[in-house]
């Protein structure tokens, strides 16, 4: 097999420029060349950009399929926020609940009066571990969780957002877990994945392995998100334990449930829940939450700046596009992943985008390929 990237898919009249940007990014100037990529775009509940090209190994022997999975960071964020915006619809919890209601444990140390939403916007002062950690500690659901729940936050809750790199998931999916039963991996798949036909994933069974690409960290001088000019305090969130951008190629990161980075998505699975969001909850015929729920979910609950990522409006677990990374509207909302991935939503032009990439860019929430294609999808609808 040659080493040129084969571009496969097709677009709806009137999204040739769409095609053509995807195209474009496989002939940049390395680190922002693709490897190997995918984009899916939903409008009104149909899709009208499928595309995938490229390789999934570094070796490029292995060409990208229709349904590659990959690891989206903190693109899996987006989704973790739907499962608990889907039990704020339903009446199950309230963003302003204490998150000791629903997980008495939590309230050790001052974190009686933390709610929902605080630890959703990344207010809530735990946004790292205070013991000696390992990932290998992070694979054992309990363990995570009971640390978190023991120590107290670092700094006044809702006073300042600082970016929950790691904890956002386990603190998330644990209420999730509290309320349900479930493990939000088993929550995500039961509710949203399997009802809208989404390839999404937390925790990955072995046996799904070989439609896994290979992800390329980004340049050394990125090896660790937001670099050696690190805020101390957001520092926390990224050093213990120190992230590693190799460990997506493990299988014991697959295996593990960690909601807030290890996702692992196909462009059309990003898209089709979050072209779900841009279509007041329904795709298909199937409704997983309320329009009035998806506006909860997106209304600011902090206007920055986070002390990790810069400028950012937080909602109940997404950010609005101020960046932007999501096109020219500052009502579209989803959530970037470190090295590009992203998926995100606007309601009033009822459009879904999924976008996953396996050469991770030199950013830690976006990368200029996936905002050159959010600007041509929006270019292709006339904004």
């Amino acid at each position: 097999m040659g080493s040129e990237a084969v571009i496969s898919g097709w677009v709806a009249p009137g999204f040739s420029v769409v095609q053509d940007a995807f195209a474009a990014n496989f002939h940049r100037a390395e680190p922002e060349s693709e490897l190997g990529a995918a984009l899916a775009v939903y409008l009104e509940g149909r899709c009208v950009v499928d595309l995938w090209g490229g390789f999934i190994d570094t070796a490029r022997t292995r060409p990208w399929a229709r349904d590659t999975l990959v690891n989206v960071w903190s693109a899996s964020k987006g989704i973790t926020a739907l499962a608990v915006a889907m039990l704020v619809d339903q009446g199950a919890a309230s963003y302003d609940d204490p998150v000791a209601k629903h997980w008495p444990e939590f309230a050790a140390n001052g974190k009686a009066a933390i709610t929902l939403g605080q630890i959703l916007s990344h207010q809530s002062g735990l946004n790292g571990w205070e013991a000696p950690t390992t990932w290998e500690d992070l694979y054992d659901w309990r363990t995570a969780t009971a640390r978190l729940a023991a120590q107290a936050p670092a700094w006044e809750p809702g006073t300042l957002a600082s970016y929950h790199a790691i904890t956002h998931g386990y603190l998330a999916g644990e209420v999730v877990r509290r309320i349900t039963g479930q493990h939000p991996g088993s929550f995500i798949r039961d509710a949203i994945a399997t009802p809208l036909g989404a390839d999404f994933h937390i925790g990955l069974a072995e046996a799904q392995d070989w439609r896994v690409a290979e992800l390329l960290p980004p340049p050394p001088a990125n090896a660790i998100p937001g670099g050696p000019g690190l805020p101390e305090v957001a520092r926390r969130a990224v050093t213990n334990p120190v992230a590693d951008p190799a460990l997506p190629n493990t299988r014991a990161w697959r295996a593990a449930e960690i909601p807030a980075a290890n996702g692992q998505a196909s462009a059309q699975g990003l898209a089709r829940i979050y072209g779900a969001l841009a279509n007041g909850g329904m795709l298909d015929g199937t409704a997983i939450i309320s329009p009035e729920g998806i506006d909860r979910l997106r209304a600011p609950r902090h206007l920055g700046p986070d002390q990790m990522v810069g400028p950012r409006h937080w909602g109940a677990g997404v950010a609005s596009n101020v960046a932007p990374a999501f096109g020219p509207h500052a009502d579209t909302f989803g959530h970037t992943g470190w090295g590009g991935a992203f998926g995100c939503a606007n309601r009033r032009r009822r459009v879904g985008i999924g976008y996953v990439m396996n050469r991770m860019g030199g950013q830690i929430a976006s990368n200029p390929r996936g905002t050159s294609l959010a600007a041509a999808v929006f270019a292709a609808m006339g904004d």
